[in-house]
């Protein structure tokens, strides 16, 4: 992994702009620039397309023309697109440090060690589900063994489908988006147990044979940062306000809501709610700036003090501005490639999901 050049990192907003642009202009219809909606607005300016992390691997994967495509979000984005575009078209992440955290909590090694232990306790139960946001080795272990990814959209459909194929399910690795679908198909928290992949634990108090739902320890740093007082707190202050948040939310947070959904639906929600409702959004807070400067809108962040995505927010012009002079030169540094057999593995799992949705 090469770090950026210090020559990039002390040029002005002025100098990477002109640079970027001319790399553009340069690139032409060989170059796709996507954008997670997460990232900082300097970046996002330059996107030519915005979206959530499956959306952006589906424009990529339609775009048959971009030779190069600039993913300008975390690492997992970047491999999905890679799995999903042709051979000749290459998917660059402008900083190879932008992880996720969610993630990054848990890995195919874990996760065989999960799936042996479960074996022993459930047999041939089990039907194990991924969220979109893990790595390509976790989704191939999905694929491989039946599953199939999930996004936070279409999570309840799915995880119904899967109920009907297998007796129970292992969700990995958000264990809030695990637990609030479920709860929202009727399947109480008294059938949920979870799994501690750093000690092996099931967490469960009842019978074993109650267990539906087996959630993975695993959750986002950026929406641990809401609670039920925040909610609590802007209720009291504005009677009238209405509260939108992520379902990787833990469920206190979420009941308390008004509503909750994806990033596009919380888009969605809010945009065709009558003209002046005053909303607070429980998500990123990059996303949610830019959703304040709707006029028609009374919006605000439901914790104004919570940190946007770290790892996310690695990218910055900088790095863009280095990933194109790169790719100009032919210097493919900051590719991200999947290897053919875990590609074939994680594509059983995603095109599962994309027939069911």
């Amino acid at each position: 992994m090469q770090q950026i050049p210090e020559e990039y990192l002390k040029m002005s907003r002025e100098e990477l702009t002109d640079k970027i642009n001319s790399a553009i202009t340069k690139l032409g219809d060989d170059l796709l620039i996507i954008a997670h909606h997460y990232q900082k607005d300097e970046v996002v300016e330059f996107a030519q397309a915005t979206g959530d992390s499956l959306q952006l691997a589906q424009i990529a994967a339609a775009n048959k023309r971009a030779k190069h495509i600039v993913f300008c979000g975390v690492h997992f984005m970047a491999e999905t697109a890679d799995m999903l575009t042709e051979d000749d078209q290459h998917v660059y992440l402008p900083d190879e440090a932008a992880g996720c955290f969610m993630a990054d909590m848990a890995n195919d090694e874990q996760l065989r060690i999960c799936w042996n232990d479960l074996a022993g306790k459930f047999g041939d139960t089990i039907m194990p589900i991924t969220y979109i946001n893990s790595t390509a080795a976790v989704k191939a272990f999905v694929g491989e063994h039946g599953g199939t990814t999930v996004t936070s959209s279409n999570s309840e459909k799915i995880v119904q489908w899967a109920l009907t194929q297998k007796e129970r399910i292992l969700f990995l690795p958000d264990q809030h988006l695990g637990r609030n679908t479920a709860y929202a198909l009727g399947i109480p928290l008294t059938q949920m147990a979870l799994y501690k992949p750093l000690t092996g634990e099931l967490v469960y108090e009842g019978a074993l044979e109650d267990v539906k739902i087996i959630l993975w320890d695993g959750y986002c740093s950026v929406h641990q940062q809401f609670t039920p007082d925040h909610i609590a707190f802007l209720r009291h202050k504005y009677p009238e306000i209405k509260i939108i948040v992520h379902p990787e939310c833990p469920i206190e947070v979420v009941l308390a809501s008004d509503e909750y959904g994806s990033t596009n639906r919380i888009l969605n929600v809010v945009a065709d709610s009558p003209e002046g409702t005053h909303w607070a959004i429980g998500t990123d807070n990059n996303l949610v700036g830019r959703m304040m400067h709707d006029p028609h809108h009374k919006i605000e962040y439901l914790n104004p003090m919570s940190c946007a995505c770290l790892t996310m927010n690695r990218i910055k012009l900088p790095h863009l501005a280095w990933n194109l002079d790169n790719i100009l030169n032919g210097n493919f540094t900051q590719k991200i490639t999947v290897d053919e057999e875990t590609t074939k593995l994680s594509n059983l799992a995603l095109e599962r999901m994309l027939e069911l949705s």
